[in-house]
């Protein structure tokens, strides 16, 4: 027989809803808790998905014999004690990005994970989804050559503005989502980031940070690419994944930004400077598929399958990201050579 995995539950906000929403009623998970700060929310989360408890405190569930897995889906200024006690009760963690929210913080995060008998995945959730994984699978075949650019924009019009602030209060966008797209941008490319600079910009009077801002990057093997990310009231929203190689290229449009046939689900477009064609593949594919990242973990557990992605990779993206927001406010264009994750901190020249 399968095993059901008792899991729990530390955050119940946004991306704590979309966690549990598609893993509570599979047959080998058991929700043996859900915890936040708040305790209404805490105890309307218990009702809704259907959880054995609820409290404030997660200390109590890690010390239940019940508890297998852990998902951190808290802010990222609490990722690092949250794992430390996680890992010290000997369960398995997957914890949402970025890691932490500063350096020191994130390495100390890496190391834990790479010293523990645990099994921890960090939520790169787009690692996990259909379309990404098929643009990977043509540019890694040759299907548009030498992959030369990477144009990425993904910018909100933050209608629940308390929420943007405070995720903002931890890191300014291009490092909380910038750590997904630098992870697509290195996954896609083979290689890692030798050079970032970047741009930003204030757009609303009311937050401390800047909550616009652009990372430009090169790659060891010669590609470049762009990240474009906002936050704000006064930005419209944008969603562009555009993949140039020196035979063509590729874009990725999602269902819900289609302007026709959104029941074929994403739209990937491919076109070859050699024929002068255009193909179109239609995929199913749901953006967050946060059961097929609870499956990996379970497979690490289970057959010790290796993380997707692994330690390595998350801290390579995490440590660009640091650098990109270190690079941006010095107004500065930093050499990252060579990358060593293990020893990456204050490895930087101008």
């Amino acid at each position: 027989m399968d095993k059901c995995y008792g899991v729990v539950l530390i955050g119940c906000g946004h991306i704590g809803e979309q966690h549990i929403e598609d893993i509570y009623y599979r047959d080998n998970v058991d929700i043996v808790g859900v915890v936040d700060v708040n305790e209404e929310l805490a105890r309307t989360f218990a009702r809704k998905y259907n959880a054995k408890a609820y409290g404030t405190d997660y200390l109590p569930f890690l010390r239940m014999k019940e508890t297998d897995i852990v998902i951190i889906a808290t802010y990222a200024d609490s990722h690092l004690g949250i794992l430390q006690d996680c890992l010290r009760y000997k369960k398995h963690v997957l914890c949402e990005k970025p890691i932490a929210s500063s350096l020191a913080a994130g390495k100390r995060f890496y190391s834990l994970v790479k010293g523990t008998q645990q099994k921890v995945l960090v939520a790169h959730i787009l690692r996990h989804n259909k379309s990404y994984q098929k643009v990977a699978e043509l540019i890694q075949s040759g299907a548009i050559g030498r992959l030369r650019l990477i144009r990425m924009v993904q910018n909100h019009h933050a209608i629940n503005w308390q929420r943007y602030k405070r995720l903002m209060a931890d890191c300014p966008p291009i490092v909380d989502c910038g750590v997904h797209y630098i992870d697509v941008m290195q996954w896609f490319s083979g290689s890692r980031v030798v050079e970032v600079s970047g741009i930003s910009c204030r757009l609303d009077s009311d937050v401390d940070v800047d909550n616009y801002g652009v990372i430009n990057v090169r790659f060891a093997n010669g590609c470049i690419g762009y990240y474009e990310a906002g936050w704000s009231r006064n930005l419209g929203s944008c969603n562009v994944k555009e993949f140039i190689g020196d035979r063509g290229r590729i874009s990725l449009t999602l269902r819900e930004n289609r302007p026709a046939n959104r029941e074929e689900g994403d739209l990937i477009t491919l076109y070859s400077s050699d024929t002068g064609e255009y193909k179109t593949i239609n995929i199913q594919s749901k953006y967050n598929d946060m059961y097929a990242q609870l499956s990996a973990l379970i497979d690490m557990i289970e057959s010790n399958a290796p993380a997707n992605p692994d330690i390595d990779d998350v801290y390579s993206a995490f440590y660009t990201a640091m650098v990109a927001k270190e690079a941006i406010e010095n107004k500065c264009c930093y050499r990252i050579q060579p990358f060593d994750v293990r020893t990456a901190v204050g490895h930087l020249s101008i």
